[in-house]
């Protein structure tokens, strides 16, 4: 998660024009160019025994081979699928499945820590994406089911499948699409025995700060060997070091109907910030992560044992100024805003930029340590037996993810007699303050926490086959799993008064803060100031309301019919049940008094799915799609954790907040409709069109509950009406064959619109459109190869769209639109060495969140704020044989 731990008590933006024409090019591009090209049949590829790719000529290894794979693959599956292929094992051209995955038509994804996160599929966000190791469910270290894709280095992993229909033999659970990362099949692989790589990593925007080393590396090995034809074992290795830093700034929200004051005279109330914070994280990420499989056969009997484990450590100092109390006066009825030397400026009722002088304002200055170690383990043992008519396969499979954080605080205060700011859209926001020193006490924060998740599943499915019938087989089976999420929350408060602020000199430095205008920044010995002022950080408070256990049994069952209706035509019909079963545990506060709590919730879904695909030639297929599909909801969401009013106490309406214990899930039907043309080797054009009937979400509001016969009014999660999404995703990809002397230069492209009637529940007066929901998404990629050097620029945007930053569901925000600018070279120097410079986010593009469907009002810093992130430059070198 973005850190969630940057505390307190309580511009660029949008693509210039340069941009936008290049925008507007990639998708003139992607509606023209076929027709640029003349029709040819497709000549399928072939692939020799070190894995490269033959196109007549040409041999392609690299980025070329993997989207030529990729190509093969979506063309020989009966979904609408996205593919990311590797050229050899260990050698996706990317450093994260992330990073990859936000370049696949309609996909976006959220920056963490300057990375690629949380992935937006056909404008619904994580909470309706299924994310699937080799087709088993995956658990996942965030409180919700959300994956975070940046733990999986790309050396462990051979293809990563989004599946954007379904069908009644996938795992139920994504509205927005599954997406499945496959380790390797030793048996089936062919390529190199061995590849390893190391290199260097440079995050520029740390290179201003004193003392901190903005230099990482990355090293990953995997090595393949086939003991025989029947027995084969795979191992991978990665270690990568991230030292990066991140400038921040963002506002503490703004005051509503009931704290507003009417700052200009003019009789309508105005919106002013409760405050402000900057913070400058210094990042050392480790990341170390390894895979294993082990593949046997014998006759018609098959047998795979494979294993993944990731595991990334957090440690990241952070300097903050928290600029407090300038909505103070609300209480006592003054307007700062008015008093001599104070001025302001208002837009749409919102002050968005001012001074406040001589108003009594605060500045705490923070030192702090945000630590976290979060793991993934997965592993499965998969069987398979094949006879004259019958398969049979078994599956036994084990998940868990694992986090534990901790955030270590101190901090001293001042009072300058001034403050000025500017934190609207469409500026580099700024802060500045008339005095900057500590001035006066010290106090500090504790707050461990931990989340466990675990999932055990076993699957069963048989298929028979028919000869003489337009039924291809008839396949069924079933699936049970368990899992269960926990989470822990502790914290601890300490002051210290007794020492002059001159005690502490020595062990706390100024530092700057690169790349945006606000006061210097401390840093300094938390572990010192605080043995000194108050004797060290001591005991924590258990936070009962956030102690909480859900847990999930699932039932699942499907019969599933392949279909050929001549040579051109095929598919298959099917359905899947799901019957779930979740208990709740964890504490209730009622009138203040902390009770166990317990509730269990049970659905059933019958989902139906149909697919057909028409060849209406060799190169061209037409897809049909029809789905019924669920998405369950956020595990975190159906805590129990309610601050409740005492029934026996209170007068007139009950009221409470917390979890939801009894939501149901996001249900929808979808149609789905596919035109691919492949109409040259590695090129291929396609248009998607999709509409989604969403019957039930689920969003936060204030809404009537029945708790122990009593009704209350919630603030929490509750299931709502539906709407629907509509889109199109259009792609394009080739070589420029049709140019003469322009043959080994290429183009990859999409462009993705979404519309939908879909909001989420709050602000009440002004909704914001469903998490995810990116209108416009637009990728662009020129390349060069000949074999030996390859290039590549890409270009990726995206519009606004609603986001869940941090941990917290009710903390909706709205991303500012984003275009990124990436280069890559490779040179295969010899047979076995190669060397590849990987260049992101060129032109520094910042991250800026706002709230409440108000662009000039910048989001709190938790939430995301305004945020730069630098460039990133990796230098590698790949050995293979």
């Amino acid at each position: 998660m973005p850190s969630n731990h940057n505390r307190h008590p309580a511009g660029r933006v949008g693509p210039g024009p340069s941009v936008r024409n290049l925008l507007s090019a990639s998708i003139a591009l992607v509606l023209l160019a076929p027709l640029a090209a003349a029709a040819q049949d497709a000549a399928p590829a072939a692939q020799d025994e070190s894995g490269t790719t033959t196109l007549d000529s040409v041999v392609v290894t690299g980025t070329r081979a993997s989207m030529q794979k990729s190509i093969n693959v979506k063309q020989a599956d009966d979904h609408i699928v996205e593919v990311i292929a590797a050229d050899n094992m260990g050698q996706l051209p990317t450093v994260t499945i992330a990073e990859a995955l936000v370049r696949l038509p309609g996909v976006n994804g959220t920056r963490d820590r300057g990375n690629a996160s949380l992935a937006t599929v056909r404008g619904l966000g994580p909470r309706m994406t299924m994310g699937t190791v080799n087709g088993r469910e995956i658990a996942s270290s965030e409180p919700t089911r959300a994956v975070r894709w940046e733990v999986f280095p790309t050396e462990v992993v051979s293809q990563v499948k989004v599946y954007k229909t379904q069908s009644a033999d996938l795992i139920a659970g994504g509205i927005a699409a599954t997406v499945d990362v496959a380790t390797v099949d030793p048996l089936d692989y062919r390529g190199p025995q061995f590849v390893g790589t190391a290199g260097a990593v440079y995050y520029d925007q740390g290179k201003d700060v004193e003392g901190y080393s903005p230099w990482g590396n990355r090293f990953g090995a995997s090595w393949i060997h086939k003991v025989n034809d029947n027995l084969a074992v795979a191992l991978g290795a990665t270690y990568q070091k991230q030292k990066n830093a991140n400038s921040l700034v963002g506002s503490w929200g703004y005051t509503d109907d009931s704290n507003a004051m009417d700052v200009d005279g003019d009789g309508d109330l105005d919106y002013t910030p409760w405050g402000a914070a900057d913070q400058l994280k210094l990042i050392d990420q480790t990341r170390t992560g390894a895979m294993g499989a082990l593949q046997w056969k014998s006759g018609d009997f098959e047998l795979k044992l494979d294993g993944l484990y990731s595991r990334i450590e957090i440690d990241e100092q952070q300097a903050q100024s928290w600029f407090n109390d300038w909505a103070y006066s609300i209480w006592s009825g003054a307007n700062p805003y008015t008093t001599p030397g104070s001025s302001y400026t208002i837009v749409d009722n919102d002050v968005v930029a001012g001074t406040l002088a001589n108003s009594g304002l605060t500045v705490n200055h923070v030192m702090a340590n945000y630590g976290e170690v979060k793991t993934l383990a997965a592993t499965g043992l998969k069987t398979r037996w094949s006879g004259e008519d019958w398969t049979v396969t078994g599956d036994l499979s084990w998940s868990q993810a694992k986090r534990d954080n901790t955030w270590r605080a101190v901090w001293f205060g001042s009072n300058p007699d001034t403050v000025s700011w500017d934190l609207r859209k469409g500026v580099d926001p700024y802060i500045a303050i008339s005095s900057n020193a500590p001035a006066w006490g010290v106090q500090g924060q504790l707050e461990p926490g931990s989340l466990r998740d675990e999932i055990a599943a076993l699957a069963l499915a048989a298929s028979r086959a028919f000869d003489d019938s337009p039924f291809a087989s008839l396949d069924f089976g079933v699936r049970v799993a368990s899992r269960e999420k926990q989470n822990r929350h502790f914290l601890g408060s300490y002051e210290g008064w007794d020492q002059a602020i001159g005690a502490y000199d020595g062990l706390y430095r100024p530092v700057s803060m690169p790349g945006l205008n606000v006061p210097g920044l401390y840093t300094g010995d938390i572990g010192a100031i605080a043995d000194l002022a108050f004797g060290g950080f001591g005991a924590t408070a258990e936070q009962l309301l956030d102690h909480w256990n859900v847990k999930e049994d699932v039932r699942e069952a499907f019969v599933k019919a392949p279909y050929y209706l001549g040579d051109r035509a095929s598919g298959d019909i099917g359905v899947r049940v799901v019957k779930v079963d979740t208990t709740s545990t964890g504490y209730d506060s009622v009138g203040g008094a902390v009770v166990p709590s317990r509730a269990s919730e049970s659905y059933t879904d019958v989902l139906p799915s149909a697919t057909l695909n028409f060849r209406l030639a060799d190169d061209h297929m037409l897809r049909l799609a029809a789905a019924k599909v669920v998405a369950r909801p956020p595990l975190d969401e159906l805590r129990t954790g309610r601050a409740l009013d005492d029934p026996n106490t209170t007068v007139g309406q009950l009221t409470g907040s917390g979890g939801n214990p009894h939501l149901e899930p996001f249900r929808a039907t979808q149609l789905d409709a596919s035109y691919e043309w492949y109409f040259h080797e590695e090129s291929m054009a396609a248009v998607s069109v999709y509409r989604k009937w969403v019957d039930s979400t689920i969003g936060y509001k204030v809404g009537h509950e029945t708790i122990d016969g009593n009704d209350y009014l919630i603030s929490g999660p509750f299931n709502g009406g539906g709407g629907h999404v509509n889109g199109v995703e259009l792609t394009f990809q080739t070589p420029f064959y049709f140019i003469p002397g322009l043959e080994n230069f290429g183009v990859y492209s999409n462009y993705s619109y979404v519309d939908s009637n879909l909001h989420e529940f709050s602000p009440e007066n002004d909704p914001l459109p469903l998490s995810g929901l990116a209108r416009n998404t637009g990728t662009f990629d020129l390349w060069y190869s000949n074999g030996t050097f390859e290039a590549r620029l890409g270009y990726k945007y995206h519009s606004p769209y609603t986001v869940i930053y941090g941990w917290n569901g009710s903390h909706l925000t709205r991303l500012e639109s984003e275009d990124s600018i990436d280069l890559s070279l490779a040179w295969q120097a010899t047979e076995r060495w190669g060397f590849k410079l990987q260049a992101g986010n060129l032109t520094d593009e910042p991250m800026r969140v706002y709230l409440d469907n108000k662009e000039n009002r910048l989001a709190n810093q938790d939430d995301g704020g305004y945020q730069l992130f630098g460039r990133r430059v990796a230098l590698e070198a790949t050995f293979r044989f």
